[in-house]
């Protein structure tokens, strides 16, 4: 392994192990402090100031062309992904949505199929009934409302991968023709765009004296952490290994909310948390996880 490939492993394992820590670590804020929609609003003014500072040192236009498929990205791939998570984190468990998020593989071979005409073989069409069943188990499991769990949070989680899914596949050609930076900070700022309307005034009327220095780190590490620096991330990580690696670092993140929530849990007491570990979701994680490397592998 040279060294270009070794700091693209550790880019790529930092990157989920953030995204696997911001499934409970999001939730601890909402929604006694900060509404999902809220949060949103702030998340994505955050990162879009931080991606176009970066962006004010490259000097790359789009084309006319390309700007319905920017503004579909901005507002599918960004605002109304980012809400569906948001609002079904804070109603399930965060467990739970770090196992029906690793479906995103699964999903993008479906909508490259169908988008880009790519092939899917009879192992890959095993590979999604098999992430299909788990993921749908534990959506199914939601209705039994132990622990932190619910069927509408667990719905709206696998809505957010849905259309994170597609928007990985319809951005692709974004991806070639454009530098990454480009292309990221123009969907950000069409999301941002499109959230004013809806999280202006949730921000405006949410009680920022209420806020302890603990909800301001909280809403920092997902402005910071969970969206720019992943992003960075897996853009430099996609420079120097194969997307095939990208998407198997996704089984990290069940690994790193189950450590959590067992922190969260045993150690600090929160009761709430108890009863999201259990044999289902076990099973769940392993039929996805399963799922996700048979369609990943190659033939």
């Amino acid at each position: 392994m040279n060294k270009n490939t070794y700091k693209a492993h550790l880019a790529l394992l930092g990157a989920n192990v953030i995204y696997g820590m911001n499934h409970i670590i999001a939730k601890d804020v909402m929604p006694e402090k900060l509404g999902p929609t809220a949060f949103i609003f702030l998340r994505i003014l955050g990162a879009s100031l931080l991606f176009w500072t970066i962006k004010s040192f490259i000097k790359e236009k789009i084309d006319k062309e390309d700007y319905f498929r920017l503004i579909v990205c901005g507002i599918l791939g960004i605002a109304i992904n980012q809400l569906l998570y948001f609002h079904g984190l804070n109603l399930t468990s965060p467990i739970d949505a770090s196992i029906i998020y690793t479906s995103v593989p699964v999903l993008v071979l479906i909508f490259s199929y169908f988008l880009l005409k790519e092939q899917i073989t009879r192992t890959k069409i095993l590979g999604i009934a098999i992430g299909g069943t788990g993921a749908l188990l534990l959506i199914l499991y939601g209705n039994k409302n132990e622990g932190t769990s619910t069927l509408l949070g667990n719905g709206l989680i696998f809505s957010n991968a849905i259309f994170y899914a597609f928007y990985l596949v319809y951005v692709k050609p974004l991806m070639k023709k454009y530098q990454p930076i480009t292309v990221i900070s123009w969907v950000f700022l069409i999301g941002f765009l499109f959230m004013i309307p809806f999280g202006l005034n949730s921000v405006i009327n949410t009680n920022f004296s209420a806020f302890t220095l603990n909800t301001y780190l909280i809403i920092a590490f997902v402005i910071i952490g969970t969206t720019f620096l992943t992003y960075l991330f897996n853009i430099y990580a996609l420079t120097k290994v194969p997307p095939s690696v990208n998407g198997s670092y996704i089984y990290l993140q069940p690994v790193v909310s189950f450590v959590m929530v067992s922190i969260y849990a045993f150690v600090l007491g929160k009761n709430e948390y108890a009863q999201d570990i259990n044999l289902t979701k076990i099973i769940s994680s392993i039929l996805v996880i399963a799922g996700v490397y048979l369609i990943s592998k190659k033939e």
